[in-house]
């Protein structure tokens, strides 16, 4: 119900758009967040987007660095990765809050794509 896409191979310092679009449901009343996982790791919360008051949420891995944003008309969400690290390098998922609050737990995502590999390399 969730479709990541815009993952790849970028170059140290580059940069990536990701999008997630629901094909099922509208994305307007869930908060949704995006996490990722690098091998051999546990999946980490990256940033989150809340419905109710259009809050965003940063880890402090990507502050300063990704930008979450919504665009209602296209039921998408983005995730703008800039200055891009090789720690970067993860496959990376969006999720589904259905409360609308959304949070860094996991278990209070409801919903999750499938994941899109961002692999940050010279």
């Amino acid at each position: 119900q969730l479709v990541e896409s815009g993952g790849g191979l970028v170059q140290p310092g580059g940069s990536l758009r990701l999008s997630c679009v629901a094909s099922e449901f509208t994305l307007d009343y869930s908060a949704i967040g995006w996490f990722r996982q690098a091998p051999g790791k546990e999946r980490e919360g990256v940033s989150y987007i809340s419905s109710v008051d259009l809050s965003t949420y940063y880890a402090d891995s990507v502050k300063g660095r990704f930008t979450i944003s919504r665009d209602k008309a296209k039921n998408t969400v983005y995730l703008q990765m800039n200055s891009l690290k090789p720690e970067d390098t993860a496959v990376y998922y969006c999720a589904a809050d259905v409360t609308g609050w959304g949070t860094f737990g996991e278990a209070d995502y409801a919903y999750w794509g499938q994941g899109t590999q961002v692999t940050v390399s010279s």
